[in-house]
């Protein structure tokens, strides 16, 4: 099953980057706070001249607050007349409406099948940590967290490597009723910059909430050494919240790129995605191996 495209309507999708730093994270929210997906949906509604109309956008990642983006992915159903009328226009037009720490660099009529959401292959994000005594570089202070112990990479690479594949995160996601835990994580690492700066690099189908930041604070601790390297695995299948595992703060995460598959192949990710996320049915279906052909998506 794959969501269908209302007659009279295109499908629209959004390459986009954004410095989470001033948003209270991309969802709209209800008391006027600012979020991203609040501000490209009301300068659409400007630079279209939609009135009232809106045109809610659909994202790959819904990033938390102070979380930022460099390759996120959004799609936006619009009237057939609206993308005939402003498609030449529209991208230039919005950034002259919207505010410099958000940008649209792409808008293109999508495959059938797309959906930002539900037919990515995988999402990557990456947290960078500074550990040098001094502090972080003042010019990075939004986008890298200051951990004011020294840091073993390679302790932490180790630890990385023992929660790749198909598990049940329940021990590092924030509940929600009703939500699978189990994800597949294709690829974990950490590494050292040349100029210092430690990054940490996760590459997933998709993620709980609070997934990658609570994973980051238990390699945080094996890092600075007040846990071994078995311990973040130890966490996993426990199966419950340890308290020593911290949701390390926004800032440094940055979700880095979203894939999809080969436009034939689109409706197809979108329907397993769906079943193996519970939404057809209300139940979780067996999860099946994700569709070979995938390409960067932003």
């Amino acid at each position: 099953m794959s969501d269908e495209v209302r007659p009279g309507f295109v499908r629209v999708r959004l390459d986009l980057s954004y410095d989470g730093t001033g948003f209270h994270g991309w969802a709209k929210q209800a008391g006027g706070k600012r979020t991203v997906q609040g501000e490209i949906e009301d300068a659409l509604r400007t630079v279209t001249r939609s009135g009232d109309a809106v045109h809610e956008l659909t994202v790959a990642g819904r990033t938390d607050a102070g979380v930022h983006a460099r390759g996120q992915v959004a799609h936006v159903d619009l009237p057939e007349e609206v993308w005939g009328e402003h498609r030449e226009k529209l991208l230039k037009r919005l950034a002259g409406r919207l505010p410099k720490d958000v940008r649209v660099w792409a808008l293109t009529e999508a495959a059938p099948g797309f959906n930002a959401r539900f037919a990515a292959l995988w999402r990557r994000y990456v947290y960078r940590v500074g550990d040098q005594a001094g502090g972080v570089d003042p010019l990075l202070r939004n986008h890298v967290l200051w951990h004011d112990w020294p840091l073993d990479v390679a302790a932490m690479d180790a630890a990385a490597k023992t929660l790749v594949g198909e598990h049940d995160f329940a021990a590092y996601a924030k509940k929600r009723e009703g939500a699978s835990t189990v994800r597949e994580i294709f690829d974990f690492g950490a590494r050292r910059r040349a100029d210092g700066v430690v990054e940490v690099e996760v590459r997933a189908d998709a993620f709980c909430h609070n997934q990658v930041r609570s994973m980051v604070g238990a390699l945080l601790f094996v890092g600075d050494g007040h846990r071994g390297v078995e311990w973040p695995r130890k966490v996993l299948d426990a199966g419950v919240r340890d308290s020593a595992v911290h949701v390390v703060r926004a800032l440094g995460l940055t979700l880095e790129e979203v894939a999809y598959p080969a436009d034939g192949l689109l409706a197809e990710r979108q329907s397993q995605a769906r079943r193996v996320r519970g939404v057809v049915h209300g139940v979780r279906a067996p999860r099946q191996p994700l569709t070979p052909g995938s390409r960067p998506g932003g």
